[in-house]
């Protein structure tokens, strides 16, 4: 990272970070025609300081076919931002928080881990972490694991 002076190292900033963002864009390997990013829900799950990033979709398309055959994934979520208003154009900045990194996507199939990762979306998205899923309805969507490999957080803000 250029810029160490913003550079986000502390777990429990990372966890708030993570937290607080609602989106999530992925980035796929399209060897074909072009990058594919995409933004979608998400919810994280850190087990002995590995993090896992669940998503949802549908069993077709171009993200589920590309998740099948490139599983090297990009990732993008960012929180807090705010504009800060200069006197010129030059003197205009932003407030923000980020996380980029890469990982491995896979499909998840066990039906134990797929509850855990809806009910980590769901847990991002309501706040609420305690869900019953009807198996008609978990069983419509794919459900999508990140294995981070690599992340790097960054953070421009006023203290």
């Amino acid at each position: 990272m250029r810029r160490k002076d913003r550079e986000i190292t502390d777990p429990e900033q990372i966890e708030h970070l993570l937290a607080r963002a609602q989106i999530l864009r992925v980035a796929f390997c399209d060897g074909k025609k072009a990058p594919y990013l995409v933004p979608v829900n998400y919810g994280y799950v850190c087990r002995e300081g590995s993090y896992s990033l669940y998503f949802h979709g549908a069993k077709a398309g171009r993200k589920y076919e590309l998740s099948k055959a490139s599983p090297g994934v990009g990732f993008e979520l960012d929180a807090d931002y705010s504009l800060i208003a200069g006197g010129s154009a030059c003197r205009y900045s932003a407030l923000y928080r980020s996380i980029v990194g890469t990982g491995t996507l896979s499909l998840v199939e066990d039906e134990e881990e797929r509850v855990l990762g809806l009910s980590a979306i769901m847990k991002q998205a309501t706040g609420k972490a305690d869900w019953d899923f009807e198996a008609t309805g978990k069983n419509a969507v794919a459900v999508f694991r990140i294995d981070v490999k690599e992340m790097a957080c960054k953070a421009h803000q006023i203290t």
